[in-house]
């Protein structure tokens, strides 16, 4: 049997008659504001999938496949994310409150104004992707190598950074207040807006000359 469905407006009675027949494929299919709560579509693909404001709230989402999608102000509280992948799709303003996130990857994606408040995301992974006002409180990067996160105006607050390398990262203008950045390389960094007196939460990390000369402007002196 095809489980391959191409095209086509589906709303939840839709999506519980393929349920029977196991994972799908899902192309250039509409889901806007679909009712999805509480769903298991563990392995579903869905690729240039419109998905604004549809609500995936307590799904269970392992292993699932999200290409080139369109999903703004989406729901995904308290959804099980694990091993999922998000490939240059636009998920903007998206809630995944609270959401988990265990080896999950997002990839050159637009999560712009998205809240990951309360979300556990053990090892998952963010690359080429757009975070800007994005809500990452308490959040672990602990070790990671971060390459090409825009991170900026985000909300940062008590994250884990310490041991971390950016890579053409942004965390301009970042609330930042509590995060630890003990052995993290901070030279790929755009730390543009930090005030001197945030300078203490960078202690034991390494930033270049040309950063201390900004922080070192913020008193009005040159270096030289």
């Amino acid at each position: 049997m095809d489980s391959t469905i191409r095209g086509r407006s589906l709303a939840r009675v839709d999506i519980e008659q393929c349920l029977r027949a196991g994972p799908h494929r899902l192309i250039d299919c509409e889901l806007d504001e679909a009712d999805l709560a509480g769903l298991d579509l563990t392995r579903w693909t869905f690729e240039r999938c419109s998905l604004r404001r549809a609500d995936f709230t307590d799904a269970v989402l392992e292993e699932t496949n999200w290409q080139s999608c369109r999903g703004p102000f989406a729901k995904f509280d308290r959804s099980d994310l694990t091993e999922a992948s998000f490939v240059a799709s636009d998920f903007n303003n998206a809630i995944f409150r609270g959401a988990r996130l265990p080896a999950a990857r997002f990839e050159r994606s637009k999560f712009t104004g998205a809240d990951f408040s309360e979300s556990g995301g053990l090892e998952a992974k963010f690359e080429e992707t757009l975070l800007i006002g994005a809500k990452l409180p308490g959040y672990s990067f602990k070790g990671q190598r971060l390459k090409r996160l825009d991170f900026s105006q985000a909300d940062l607050n008590r994250c884990d950074f310490r041991d971390t390398t950016f890579d053409d990262c942004s965390l301009r203008d970042a609330a930042m207040a509590g995060c630890r950045f003990a052995g993290a390389d901070l030279r790929g960094a755009d730390l543009g807006g930090l005030k001197l007196l945030d300078a203490s939460l960078f202690r034991g990390a390494t930033i270049s000359r040309e950063q201390a000369g900004e922080l070192l402007g913020e008193l009005g002196l040159n270096v030289r």
